[in-house]
């Protein structure tokens, strides 16, 4: 619903509050020898390097209609890369309305809105078990916003960029603004749940569990895939290529991997 500049909040001055959304996604494949492992690891290093996740960072700051001010990259050995993002205010004098809503956010388009003094970030950790089997890649992006707009309208693109089995996502609103009376508004926006930003068609393809805390404008949501393909973890081959009892092996070990991935603790 499109509100009219009488029904919208009167601030004063600047909003000052922080909106922050912390994205960590993981990707997890079997490789059951060092030479499988290095190849995922290579493979990972180029699919994410900094040169492909400055393009996800700039599409994420088209979508919050930002400025880049200054870009920081780095690719490291053995593997791994960060990128942070300066951005400031967008060439809009005032957001749109529809970004109190809570949808989806859209993917890469002409969505402009406000911002000041805000900053985008991603790093990358591969990782792998020490007795072979198992690689995990994860990325973390950050995403810190002032102004209107929530950054959780980027997170939809953030979904859409990633082959991820695994999605954690943290959003929190800081500080305070106010309004023309003096009065302080510690969140400016209605929001239940971080699953209200994600659409309805990737909600299907996962579980998934919040925590939130209301009162401190705290939201947490964790998404595991439910569907699992075997041929989906294999670095390299096919199922056909196993015998039954090493796919029951693997499978198991996979979905255990995940399982302590997504609910934060060792199961064994």
């Amino acid at each position: 619903m499109k509100l009219t500049p009488e029904e919208r909040i009167q601030l004063h001055g600047f909003n000052n509050l922080t909106k922050s959304l912390s994205f960590n996604m993981y990707d997890i494949c079997y490789t059951r020898t060092k030479e499988e492992r290095k190849a995922y690891l290579a493979y990972i290093d180029e699919q994410y390097n900094a040169d492909r996740l400055t393009a996800i960072l700039s599409h994420v700051a088209e979508i919050i209609g930002a400025h880049v001010l200054n870009i920081a990259k780095q690719d490291y050995e053995p593997q791994g890369a960060s990128v942070t993002m300066l951005i400031s205010e967008g060439p809009v004098e005032s957001a749109p309305s529809e970004s109190f809503e809570e949808t989806p956010g859209p993917l890469p388009s002409s969505v402009v809105v406000q911002l000041d003094k805000s900053h985008v970030t991603v790093h990358t950790y591969p990782e792998y078990h020490p007795d072979e089997g198992i690689s995990t890649f994860r990325a973390d992006i950050d995403v810190s916003t002032c102004g209107e707009i929530s950054p959780l309208k980027a997170l939809n693109y953030l979904i859409h960029s990633f082959d991820t089995d695994i999605m954690i996502m943290d959003y929190r609103v800081r500080g305070f603004t106010r309004d023309i009376n003096g009065h302080k508004l510690f969140i400016d926006h209605e929001i239940s749940s971080i699953q209200n930003f994600i659409p309805d068609t990737v909600k299907n393809m996962y579980d998934m569990i919040d925590v939130n805390v209301y009162q401190e404008h705290i939201f947490h949501t964790k998404c595991k895939l439910k569907q699992f393909d075997l041929d989906n973890y294999l670095f390299g081959y096919t199922k056909d290529k196993l015998s039954t009892a090493e796919q029951q092996e693997i499978t198991e070990r996979l979905k255990l991997e995940m399982d302590e991935i997504y609910y934060g603790k060792n199961r064994v």
